[in-house]
This record gives structure tokens, sequence and C-alpha cells, in this order.
């Protein structure tokens, strides 16, 4: 769904008024409760400071601050809420200074303007509209009480959540007023008996659901944390997303989306209603750009549950089991491990290694067979002597997981690491199996393609890249293996009716399932389990009901995961036609029952050719387009509209000079449109389309608010 927006990101909803617009009765109420003497002081009151000492002596603690409104304000605007001893003393300082240079009414006016009133409103209008649903201009006397009571604790003194709490620091505020002469007896009396009325609450934007909520949080954490987009600091990258009027592409396929929600509420039904019911991630990516095109980090996002905004697709991860070993296969056949090799897998085996013995069970009922062999029927026997393989081990498997894609999380290098007890996240195993998809190329995930400023500039751009993490004839062993566990294997239910690679996964205890698997245009990791931990009858976790104790879930990656991948790949690809699921340049090594020989097939591959980007900047775009076709390159090209500038001459371009691509690639370039054309608004440049590698995509818009 091209160019639809999913939602706006804000800091907070606040609106800020002029004091001349804040009624009499509203700021006597808050000078009444906050700060008596507020017309007198000189930002620091020492009669308040003597009172919050007295009372902070007996109490053995900090109980009472005794901040003036000036004080607040310098610690909400300035400092951090630090009580301490040399806090309070910068904050009196700092507090002196600003009286020294600002009005009483200015100082009032952006107090009252930046207090945090509870329901995520921050400052007085904002907080009127929200709790009586008039403009601050319009507030009764015991409406300016209600809110002026507020500000001590927004939590404990919320009408809505307590309004016990609330109506008693209410008519401490009126009390207060009456005995300062704020108000007279009468309005004393006739504010106390007034009912608490309160406007129907209305959802902020960001409260109010929209798609692929978990996914938005992948974003905004990626930008905030993990890129240097929006600049260089934690605060300049917050202030740009929250305050800059962005609009931000991002990969998200809202249609893959939705059939991805629908996929796991087919197959887990009772979601929030059967406690016994279990938790599901999804994550979906497209192998040859990265781009992931579907995220589920658990359901119901905007729900009540303890854990609806913990996004269980990313974080610390889960147990992987035996979802791990196609990795190690792949660590063996690049370390030169011959495909025909037999490996011994008995039903139980005991291994002594470094610190210790290793009990291993679940031979598969083989006995012994090849890594394709014991891929199918899951021997954990069987991959206990491939790690060990002097060949291969613990640390060559954790190096080439890295390769592929497991990057988010620390692996421990153990033998044990082949049956999955590490940890690790439902993004990073889609991009293993991307990898695997995309002939042994890694395309790191992507979330977002572009980011363009409130003017229209573009301020981000993706560029494609990539890396090969094993060489194509080892993929497409793999893929064999793999293609063979949902034609006969433990991953039967996860037959789409077209060639297809996928591998199960079940943690010990059962307490994590998983199915992982991939068809050329799109690979997807589904985990399955509980989010919070439940304990069986030995204590231990496992997928068992919290209200019925004694019934155990039998859940492996061959039931619900590969079930909700059969479901989410059907539709997915739908309309997107069948392609060979192994590289027609691999397809000799990958078609044969018995594999060729090692020596033969693990021969070198060729390098992946790459061709140069060339600085494009004030070429004509005719000569630009034509340098980008003789290097195998096509042309994107855009054009904006410029006063000093010739038209037809390139202004920008992305990728920029120096990149490496794959021939066939596209680059974006920018140009200066003749005078007659257009300008192109900041609507169109949202919904544009941008392509950032060979396959264009299909973005989707999430747009950041512009500064209030």
């Amino acid at each position: 769904m091209h160019g639809t927006l999913i939602t706006t990101l804000r800091e907070e909803n606040r609106s800020s008024v002029p004091l001349e617009q804040i009624p009499s009765v509203l700021q006597d109420a808050v000078v009444a409760i906050e700060d008596a003497r507020f017309w007198e002081h000189n930002g620091v009151d020492p009669r308040a400071v003597a009172r919050a000492a007295s009372s902070n002596a007996a109490a053995g603690q900090v109980s009472q601050g005794g901040s003036t409104i000036t004080q607040q304000y310098v610690k909400l605007a300035i400092l951090s809420p630090e009580q301490t001893l040399g806090r309070k003393l910068e904050e009196a300082s700092l507090a002196i200074a600003l009286e020294r240079n600002y009005s009483k009414e200015l100082i009032l006016e952006l107090y009252l303007n930046t207090i945090y009133l509870g329901n995520g409103t921050y400052g007085v209008q904002a907080a009127s509209q929200s709790y009586f649903g008039v403009p601050v201009e319009q507030l009764r006397v015991e409406q300016a009480a209600m809110l002026a009571g507020i500000i001590q604790a927004p939590s404990r003194n919320n009408p809505r959540t307590d309004p016990e709490n609330a109506l008693k620091r209410r008519n401490l505020v009126l009390r207060r007023m009456r005995d300062q002469q704020y108000i007279t007896s009468t309005q004393y009396q006739a504010a106390i008996a007034a009912p608490v009325e309160l406007a129907e609450l209305q959802p902020l934007p960001e409260q109010v659901a929209y798609p692929a909520p978990h996914f938005v949080d992948a974003v905004k954490d990626w930008l905030l944390n993990d890129s240097d987009a929006l600049g260089k600091t934690p605060g300049a990258r917050r202030e740009a997303l929250l305050r800059g009027g962005l609009s931000i592409t991002t990969t998200i396929d809202l249609n893959l989306q939705d059939q991805a929600n629908e996929s796991i509420a087919q197959v887990l039904p009772g979601q929030g209603t059967d406690p016994k019911t279990p938790d599901a991630a999804l994550v979906s990516i497209e192998p040859g750009t990265g781009f992931v095109r579907a995220m589920v980090g658990g359901y119901n996002y905007f729900g009540t549950h303890s854990y609806r905004q913990s996004n269980l697709a990313m974080g610390a991860g889960r147990q992987t089991g035996s979802s791990f070993k196609p990795i190690v296969m792949a660590t063996a056949l690049d370390a030169g491990v011959s495909p025909t090799k037999q490996f011994a897998s008995p039903t139980n085996a005991r291994f002594n290694i470094p610190g210790g013995v290793w009990n291993v069970k679940g031979g598969g009922g083989l006995g012994s067979g090849t890594m394709r062999e014991c891929a199918v029927v899951s021997s954990n026997t069987c991959f206990a002597n491939v790690i060990q393989d002097p060949a291969v081990g613990p640390e060559k498997a954790n190096e080439m997981a890295k390769k592929l894609g497991v990057v988010s999380t620390k692996l421990v290098a153990t033998p044990a690491m082949v049956l999955g007890p590490n940890n690790t996240t439902v993004e990073d195993m889609a991009d293993v199996y991307a990898t695997f998809a995309n002939a042994g190329v890694r395309v790191a995930p992507t979330l977002v393609t572009k980011i363009t400023g409130p003017d229209g500039s573009v301020i981000y751009q993706h560029a494609h890249s990539q890396s090969k993490a094993i060489e194509p004839s080892v993929a497409a062993q793999v893929s064999t293996a793999l293609e063979g566990v949902i034609a006969g294997g433990t991953g039967t239910a996860a037959n789409i009716g077209r060639e297809a690679a996928g591998k199960t996964g079940s943690a010990q205890n059962n307490t994590d399932a998983w199915f992982c698997g991939y068809v050329p245009q799109l690979a997807t990791a589904v985990w399955v389990g509980f989010a919070e931990p439940r304990a069986n009858k030995s204590g231990q976790r496992s997928l068992v009901s919290m209200t019925s104790p004694n019934t155990k879930i039998t859940v492996f990656g061959g039931t619900y995961p590969a079930k909700i991948w059969a479901s989410f790949m059907k539709g997915a690809l739908r309309d997107t036609p069948e392609l060979p699921l192994i590289a027609a340049q691999a397809a000799e090594v990958a078609t044969t029952t018995v594999p060729a020989p090692n020596g033969a097939l693990l021969e070198p591959v060729s390098p992946v050719a790459y061709v140069v980007v060339p600085d494009l900047q004030n070429m004509p775009l005719s000569a630009a387009k034509s340098a980008l076709e003789k290097l195998g390159l096509s042309t994107e090209s855009v054009t904006v509209t410029s006063a000093t500038e010739a038209a037809g001459s390139v202004t920008a371009q992305s990728p920029g000079p120096g990149a490496r691509l794959l021939t066939g690639a596209s680059v974006w370039v920018e140009s200066i449109a003749p005078p007659a054309t257009t300008t192109t608004t900041i609507a169109s440049v949202t919904t544009t389309t941008v392509a950032t590698s060979a396959t264009p995509a299909s973005p989707t818009t999430t747009r950041a608010s512009p500064r209030d």
C-alpha cells in the first residue's frame, strides 16, 4: 500500500498559550498551592526552604523540595529531576539568575505551558481540553483548582485514575485560594460543592491503533540509537525525529503485515482470551534487498497486558532450538566437510567436552547419516558430531552465525550451541534464512529507505550494500537439505505447494518453538512461545497453562510455527510467480540425490562483480545517464526547480560517488527541471517509490509531525 501514512510521531500533547489567555483564576490557583510567595521572592523562598528542611529532617529523607515555581521551571526546562543537595543548589542559583533577567509574568507563562498534568498532557491548555473539553480561558474556579492540584503528583492526583485523591487535592487548593484571598468565601463554598465533571477521554493520536506498531517502534529505535541519519548525538536525533516535521519512508508492506496478523490469529485464535494460548512473533524479509516487509512483535500492542509494547521479534531474543542447525551445516560445508560424509546418529550419545560430559538425546531414527539426511529428521546426536568435527568447532560456528546475520545477541560458543540454547532474535533468524535464500549473499535488514524534511529535501536515502557470507554452492546444499525438511521431514506442515526450504526448532522443555524458511523472493521466521515465563509442576519454564498447570501444550516447530509460516507464505506469495529454489548456477550441485565429490562441489566460485558509482555532480542529466549505462547501471531520476542553477544539471545522487553496486542496480539522480516545470510538493515526495537496489521498493510512510 504505497504511500500510506501509518502514524504521526510526536513527543507530547502540548499546546502553548500566552499568559493573557490563561485566566487569572488558574494562575492564582497554581500560585496558591505551589508557591504562595511567588510574586515576592527573587527565585528562591527562604521560608519554604526552611519549612522543607525541617520536614526532611523529621522524615530522614527528601520528602519536600521547597522549590518555587521558578525553581520548578528550571528543573523542568534545564536540569534533571534528581533530588540531591548539589542539584538543589544549582537549581536555586539558576532560578535567581532567571528572575534577574525575566519578568515574573514570563516565568509563570513558561511554567504553565511546560508542566506535566497527567494523561499525556503538557501545559494547561492541553490539560484543560483533555480533562474538561474546553479551552483554558473557559475554566471555572473548581476546574482551575483541579488542574492546579494535579501538578504535585500527576499520577496520584489524576481525576481519571484516582478521583478520590484528586477531589481532596482540589478542595485543598480551593482552601488555599480562599485563605490567600484569591476567591471569596461565597466562591469557595460554591466551588467546594461543585461535582467533578470530566469530558469523555479522547485518545491521543499515538494511542489510536495503527498498523505495524512493533515495526514502527523498531524504526524509532533504529533512528534514535543505531543510525546517524538524523544527527550525531542522541539529543539531536530525538529532536529531529519528534519535532523535525520529517516524512519517513519505510520498507513495510501493509498487505503482508495484514497477512501475518491474520495467519497468527487463524492458528492461535485464543490469544488474549485463553491463557493456554501462546504468543507469536514473525519477521519477513526480502532476501535481495534486505527490506523488512512484515513484523509482528506480539499480539494487541494497544491492549492492556503487561508486555503489549515489548517487541518479541527483537530485544533479547529466544532460544532457537534446532533452527540453528543449518548454520552449523553451513559452517561444515564452508570448512570443506564433504556433504556425503556419514555422521553417527544414535538414539542417545555421551560426549566428553571441555568442562564435563555432554549427554545428547534424539537421533532421528537414523543410526548414521549425511548432514542433509540428519537435517531432514533434525537429529540432535548427528549434529552434535558435526559441530565436533575437527574442521568445524564452536568458534567457527559462532563466526558463521555472525556472517549469516546473527548480530543482535551474543552467542556462547560451546558444542551445545548446535542445539540452539543461545538466544537469537526473530529478525536475526529471518536474516540468516534470507542469506541462504540469496545464494549466500547477506543483505542486512533494512527498515527505512528515505527521510525527507518538511521542505521536501532528502535528509537520508538508503544505499544498498551486501556481503558474501558463504559460497553459492554451500547455500545450495543447505537449501537442498531444508527443502527435504518440508517435503518429508519435521516440517511437513509448512508445505505451501511450491519449492521452499525451512527448518523447525524447539528449545529445551518446549519453551520456544520456531519455523524459519524461504523461497527466493521472501524469507520468514516465526517464533511461538510465552512472552512471560510459565512454570510446570517441576518448576521448569514450559508451554504450560497458568490456570491448568497439569495441561501441557505440545508445541514443536513443526506444529504452530510451521502452520503460521505456511499460512503467511501462501497469502504473501499469492500473486508472486514460482521460482526455482536454487539459482541456476548452483543447480548441478544441488539437484542430485547424492552430491558430487567434495573437491568439485566446493571449488571456489568467481567473486561477485561490482561497479563503482561515479561522481555525477553538475553533469548534464543526459551525460550522467550515459555514464551509468556504460557501467551497466540503470537511472532513476527526479527533478527539482532552481532559480540559480542551469536546467538539466545533476545536483544530487544516491548512492554517492564511490559506492559499490551490482550490475543492473539503480542510481537515483536529482536534476534541475526547466523553469516551466511545476515544483514537486511535499505530499508527492512522501509517496514516491524509493528504489535502492535493482528491486524497487513498495514503501509505506511514517510521518513525524512538525515542531509546534
